[in-house]
């Protein structure tokens, strides 16, 4: 996940910096407080879950920061103590992912879809699926 962040923080540099060349400098953004999590809901279809994680407000501002992984940890901790049964094989990762570009890739989505039946892949794979491994969004 150390790879992905820097991948991430590398592109997002970049792009920052040619965004900026003339913008006068802003201040920092406050930091965002816990609950980052409003609630945690399993769905199925035939055979195949998803748990739906439905950030709070404050999770979605600290999602959109870079060098967040303290608060993801904190908030996968959030998500484990709504559906303990979430702590499956590669959901964390998931998981961190969608809580390194979701407010960035598509800012405001309803929830951040988590399904165990994808597979574990190294951090590339990861971003390289938009966070979801082993096929396209789940079509539930």
């Amino acid at each position: 996940m150390r790879r992905l962040r820097a991948v991430v923080a590398a592109v997002l540099l970049a792009c920052a910096v040619t965004a900026t060349v003339a913008a006068p400098t802003a201040a920092a953004a406050p930091v965002a407080s816990p609950p980052f999590v409003d609630h945690a809901r399993w769905v199925h279809w035939g055979d195949l879950s998803s748990l739906r994680v439905y950030p709070t407000p404050a999770g979605r501002q600290a999602a959109g920061q870079l060098n967040n992984a303290a608060q993801g940890d904190e908030a996968w901790g959030e998500v484990l103590a709504l559906a303990p049964d979430a702590d499956l094989p590669g959901m964390k990762d998931q998981f961190m992912c969608h809580w390194s570009f979701a407010e960035i890739a598509q800012p405001g989505k309803t929830s951040w879809n988590l399904e165990p039946w994808r597979p574990v892949v190294d951090d590339t794979t990861m971003v390289d699926t938009r966070c979801n491994p082993g096929g396209t969004e789940e079509p539930f």
